[in-house]
């Protein structure tokens, strides 16, 4: 059976170019990056070649860039570290209640050891307004962190006109990109951040590997203790094969991101009409305008979204319901809820992520085959049916 791929947003396939250069890099050049001799040196080179792609992705100076071994731990990097290298002074952390769990259950666990936490709303496209921020803001006030887009709706914040407010205000600024890197346009010094997460397997490179943007001047302890790796940011060898494959990546991502974002935009656009048009009962979730190029988030009325699910995988379709690392969990999506979705929509809703390989025949595909899925279900659940309504 053929496979329809729409869950990017959860991880992309390594891309073939990226496969092609990491390969040497298990068996030919091996060696240790920090090791003197030749073999060592040749990892080295790799290591700075793709530190050097990146730092131009995202418009940051090779010395900037702090591999590793993901968003999740970059998310973790930027909020102990920054807490940490406060030394003895209170400390205070603005968030969003949208934020990816790698940032909400990081200030959950400094909450219980002494540090103040405060968790902005959204509004019903799940947009922070950067007036709460401001007024969110207190003397121990040592972090902000707000997404660049949200992972489930594809909302994307007004982080230029939070981070003017955090430099205003003498506070450092974190951003989680790890939806936004290689899918967008992202510059550190447009957007004004101090402090930026990102992932290579969001952007065709291979899992394990990922990096923290730490803007020159910025004061932000390691987690990792035990070698001088990066700069004495980040102990422990080198992935060597990850990182220089995420550096592929990101040469992939200068070279194709705006003719995949144009093509993603418009099957998108045209997705998102398709289901609104042919299923009752069926809401956008997300900005309508400010959001991802890829991210087709809707809510669907009257059943259940792992429901649907289960019958789009038996037909070879891929999507989810939500946030890749709650995947299992029925539970309604904390980002649909505080968008202040009822619980009940939250648990209808779908999302299909789109990529560099997804066609207008696979998209057609879906839309053929979704409202009869929808039906059948509605009509296996009388309690749920509008129309006993």
């Amino acid at each position: 059976m053929s496979r329809i791929y729409m869950d990017y947003a959860a991880t992309t396939p390594v891309h073939p170019e990226v496969v092609e250069a990491i390969l040497p890099y298990f068996s030919e050049h091996f060696g240790n990056p920090s090791a003197l001799h030749a073999i060592g040196q040749e990892a080295r080179e790799a290591v700075e070649t793709a530190r050097d792609s990146l730092a131009r992705l995202i418009g940051a100076e090779m010395d900037e860039i702090v591999f590793t071994s993901g968003g999740t731990e970059a998310d973790n990097n930027a909020l102990v570290g920054t807490v940490r290298a406060a030394g003895d002074r209170p400390c205070h952390i603005i968030t969003t209640a949208i934020e990816h769990h790698a940032v909400l259950e990081t200030c959950e666990d400094l909450e219980k050891q002494g540090t103040r936490v405060t968790v902005l709303p959204v509004d019903g496209q799940g947009l922070v307004d950067p007036d709460d921020v401001r007024r969110a803001l207190t003397p121990a006030t040592v972090l902000i962190s707000v997404m660049h887009a949200n992972n489930e709706i594809g909302t994307i914040q007004p982080l230029a006109e939070i981070a003017a407010i955090a430099r205003e205000a003498g506070v450092l600024f974190h951003t989680d990109a790890v939806q936004t890197v290689g899918r967008l346009p992202v510059n550190v010094n447009d957007l004004g951040v101090d402090l930026l997460s990102l992932s290579g397997h969001k952007l065709y490179g291979p899992k394990g590997i990922g990096a923290l943007y730490i803007r020159k001047g910025t004061k932000v302890a390691p987690l990792l203790h035990g070698g001088g790796q990066e700069q004495h940011r980040r102990a422990g060898t080198e992935n060597v094969p990850g990182i220089m494959g995420l550096g592929v990546a990101a040469e992939i991502a200068i070279r194709d991101m705006a003719a995949d974002a144009e093509t993603q935009t418009a099957l998108r656009d045209r997705f998102i009409r398709g289901i609104l048009d042919s299923i009752d009962h069926t809401t956008l979730n997300g900005h309508p305008v400010k959001r991802l190029p890829n991210n087709v988030n809707i809510g669907v009325a009257y059943v259940e979204g792992e429901a649907i699910l289960l019958n789009l995988d038996q037909l070879g379709i891929c999507a989810s319901s939500g946030s890749a690392c709650s995947s299992g969990s029925l539970e309604a999506s904390h980002v649909m809820l505080a968008t202040g979705c009822p619980p009940e929509l939250a648990r209808g809703s779908l999302r299909f992520t789109i990529g560099k390989w997804t066609t207008g025949e696979e998209v057609d595909t879906v839309l053929q085959v979704l409202p009869d899925i929808v039906a059948k279900l509605r009509a296996m659940s009388p309690i749920n049916n509008p129309d006993r309504r």
